[in-house]
């Protein structure tokens, strides 16, 4: 240990891993979890400009609400964008470089159609939520593997926003 001009005691951080000094995870568990986060991470991103996207294209007598609605979905599934890049980099890991990076690691499809229904987009929204809702929960086993509480913790909030737009989603395109 080398002390600073004020005496006191620094770590000799040289030849030691990030993850080593901010988490006190394994190398291979740090590997495993931001293996799981760059996926994560893109389809986040993914979710993001697809609820844009048919906030951005909604039509018909709900323009509205939908409109209102899924503004308030992108900018919730967008808040979570920094919080999953931060955490693989505080780790020790990499993540995200670019939109092909995003697109080479996403796992929900994009929707390209120059006309989607205002049901048929609510419902594609919908199944996408819930495809989030299980990605986030491998994600979660991966964290809780690794003993990693602040990721797990993080994304236990994540999946309960998740369920609350599926939900949402849901009592709109229900057929009862």
């Amino acid at each position: 240990m080398a002390k600073n001009s004020a005496g006191a005691v620094q770590a000799e951080t040289r030849g030691t891993d990030t993850s080593e000094i901010t988490s006190g995870l394994s190398r291979d568990g740090v590997a495993e979890i931001t293996s799981e986060l760059r996926p994560l991470l893109a389809d986040v991103f993914a979710l993001y400009l697809k609820t844009k996207n048919f906030h951005w294209h909604m039509t018909g007598r709900h323009f509205r609400d939908y409109h209102v609605l899924l503004d308030e979905h992108a900018e919730q599934i967008f808040d979570m964008t920094d919080d999953v890049a931060e955490r693989a980099r505080k780790l020790g890991g990499t993540t995200l470089h670019s939109i092909s990076d995003i697109a080479k690691h996403q796992r929900l499809k994009d929707n390209n159609s120059e006309s989607t229904t205002p049901e048929d987009m609510l419902r594609e929204l919908h199944s996408d939520n819930r495809e989030l809702t299980r990605f986030l929960r491998a994600t979660h086993e991966v964290c809780e593997k690794h003993n990693d509480v602040a990721t797990a913790s993080l994304i236990e909030n994540w999946i309960d926003q998740t369920e609350r737009r599926t939900w949402f989603l849901w009592e709109i395109v229900s057929d009862r």
